[in-house]
């Protein structure tokens, strides 16, 4: 019998992260992969995939706008199935990056179904046969997958989630998306860039539901002006697909039963853990509604056992956060000083068109925790940067605590949010002050200079507007 000192299952963000972070401090370890490549869904079918088309989607929109920045550009077409070989292309050179990382660390690789099999012990399924490993750590990485809802059925052809959208072969005419959240308005930005005319359904009372109520309303703003029809508190009947189209019948928030008609139907109304088949019964691990129970180290209920990424109650499910609770993991198992993860300290990213960056609380939650909240706003309209680029549209804005200037929270929509957010992540986690980032200095011209007028805004001494 194969000895490690960590067995993982799953080589997602978290696990592979994780696999790599153990080898360099000299843990033997081995990834154990379900599928025959490594990455995960984040790198096949999610983050990666996503983002190539939505670039892809930005350059179309540039071509479009060229005349506005004085090139003649004409007869621009989408060839689609060039995209999908490019996207094909970079999923494949990463999914290689990671297995030479592998190789450089140390980390053994196996590909088979992993499950716990006892304390101390996992073992290996492939084409019928069953080998078995042990080790000292044993961590769960085994990720998520689309939910659907009651009733509905994924057929892979008119209904379909995030998987089976990205082998489209063809950009489709028309698209109804079912859900608001972060992979839904990040399609509809993609597929209404290239032409398709695009629904969007939400049951709550607003779009991206997790963000401040301003963001939320100022996508439903840029979504409308782009001709993306939207309908909040839409509550979904059923939905009912015929050889060439899928029809959503719903209920609009007045209780009046209503119906759309569209090629395809996108369901997006987020994902389940992966934790079924894996073993978890046979250990203390406290399991709910699928969602493993761990300690801000990632520590289960069950000795040596951690559990990292989507499949984590009460943690964010993001590929980001997931690699960092495998670091943080790591880092317990092999007797460093880690930082508990803290959840108010991860940013999240949304990439549709304006993007979408956040960190720490919203105004409202923090008025909630009964803070006293000072908020400031910054427009990108004056900033020369954003002028520059033709990608104006959003704000910056901060929630800080009205008597010493702690930053609570910065929320940004609008060009490259999702990069600029980088240094309020830094400055949460430095516990810095609104004083602090006052007395940053900023590039210009930058986008990313517009968060000092953000900051500074916060007491009325915003420059440039």
């Amino acid at each position: 019998m194969a000895k490690y000192d960590l067995v993982i299952i799953g080589s997602g963000p978290g696990g592979y992260v994780a696999a790599i972070r153990a080898g360099q401090w000299g843990l033997k370890t081995a990834v154990v992969e379900k599928d025959p490549f490594l990455g995960g869904t984040c790198l096949h079918v999610g983050c990666i995939p996503t983002k190539v088309f939505l670039h892809h989607a930005d350059l179309y929109d540039s071509f479009l706008r060229a005349e506005e920045f004085g090139f003649e550009v004409k007869d621009v077409r989408v060839n689609w199935p060039a995209m999908l070989a490019r996207k094909d292309k970079i999923v494949k050179k990463h999914a290689g990056g990671i297995a030479a990382l592998f190789k450089k660390n140390k980390v053994e690789s196996i590909q088979g179904w992993g499950r716990i099999a006892g304390s101390g012990r996992v073992s290996v399924e492939k084409d019928g046969k069953t080998t078995e490993l042990e080790t000292n750590f044993t961590m769960l990485a085994t990720g998520s997958e689309a939910r659907s809802l009651p009733g509905v059925e994924i057929d892979g052809q008119v209904v379909l989630t995030n998987r089976e959208i990205l082998g489209l072969t063809a950009i489709p005419k028309s698209m109804v998306v079912v859900g608001c959240g972060a992979v839904g308005v990040e399609f509809a930005s993609i597929f209404k860039t290239f032409g398709a005319d695009v629904t969007l359904l939400e049951a709550l009372p607003r779009v991206v539901p997790l963000e401040d109520e301003e963001i939320s309303a100022e996508l439903l703003k840029a979504f409308k002006k782009r001709g993306i029809r939207i309908e909040l508190e839409a509550s979904v009947e059923s939905v009912k697909k015929s050889a060439n189209s899928g029809t959503v019948t719903y209920k609009d928030k007045s209780g009046k039963s209503q119906s759309v008609t569209a090629e395809k139907v996108l369901i997006a109304v987020g994902r389940r853990p992966l934790t079924e088949n894996v073993g978890i019964e046979k250990t203390k691990a406290k399991v709910e509604r699928g969602f493993v129970h761990a300690n801000a180290f990632l520590e289960t209920a069950e000795p040596r056992l951690y559990a990292i990424g989507d499949i984590v109650a009460g943690l964010p499910q993001l590929a980001h956060a997931a690699s960092m609770e495998g670091i943080i993991a790591v880092g317990r198992m092999a007797g460093k000083e880690v930082q508990p993860f803290d959840r108010r300290r991860c940013p999240n990213a949304t990439y549709c068109e304006p993007q979408i960056g956040s960190i720490g609380l919203t105004e409202q939650q923090a008025r909630a925790a009964g803070l006293e909240v000072k908020t400031g706003k910054f427009p990108f309209l004056a900033n020369s940067k954003a002028t520059i680029l033709g990608n104006h549209e959003g704000f910056i804005k901060v929630v800080a605590e009205a008597k010493y200037g702690e930053i609570l929270g910065v929320h940004a929509i609008g060009p490259l949010a999702t990069e600029i957010i980088a240094e309020p992540v830094a400055a949460l986690g430095l516990e810095a002050t609104l004083d602090d980032m006052a007395a940053t200095i900023h590039a210009h011209p930058t986008v990313w200079e517009a968060m000092g007028d953000a900051f500074n805004a916060v007491r009325g001494l915003s420059i440039n507007y």
